[in-house]
């Protein structure tokens, strides 16, 4: 056909578009609230299930973050959906700012001192480190990372939970609001008026 796209996008292309799409970072963080509000689900079961997205995104498990988080969403029963959704707190822009956050928690977790790192220099040595596929040369620098990564990931995680329980909350009343007031309107007033009348 003409207008058909010549390359069908696979399943695995079509899932990141779904949770990435293809626009500018302010638009694409519109379009995930306007996704996360929209879910059909409990405030609370959207709200932790983002949560544990984003708990998921702070650890240095690059690659496994969606499973991650659909790990975590399964043990506290939120929504999978929102789960997804919520590992976009971790992206290009926020990784490197993440990475050197977790390296510097875990390291003064383990050695009592937390060195200067700076985020686009702990991001590159990370990037190498993966690059070179050597569990070896890169677990001295995963091992505070995972350390560190708890105690950010229930941060973020306990921020992101207020934040979205709130939003979900406030969208879902005023969504049955105006659900209520439609049901409400002169139109079916009169409608029912009509009816009562040919009864007679």
């Amino acid at each position: 056909m003409l207008f058909q796209r010549r390359n069908r996008p696979s399943r695995i292309e079509r899932f990141r578009v779904a949770v990435w799409p293809r626009n500018s970072w302010s638009r694409s963080t519109r379009y995930f609230g306007k996704r996360v509000l929209r879910l059909t689900a409990t405030p609370h079961a959207i709200a932790i299930g983002f949560a544990a997205g984003a708990f998921a995104s702070c650890t240095p498990l690059v690659g496994f973050h969606f499973l991650t988080a659909f790990v975590f969403a399964y043990i506290v029963r939120g929504n999978m959906i929102a789960a997804a959704l919520g590992t976009s707190i971790g992206n290009p822009i926020t990784f490197p700012f993440i990475w050197a956050f977790t390296f510097k928690i875990g390291q003064w977790i383990l050695h009592g001192r937390a060195p200067k790192a700076d985020p686009h220099q702990v991001h590159q040595r990370f990037q190498e480190g993966l690059f070179e596929r050597s569990l070896d040369s890169l677990w001295p620098m995963l091992k505070p990372m995972f350390i560190g990564a708890v105690p950010l990931g229930i941060v973020v995680g306990t921020l992101s939970y207020i934040l979205v329980f709130k939003s979900v909350e406030v969208y879902q009343r005023k969504r049955r609001q105006t659900l209520a007031d439609r049901g409400k309107t002169p139109y079916s007033g009169g409608a029912s008026t009509v009816e009562d009348d040919g009864s007679g």
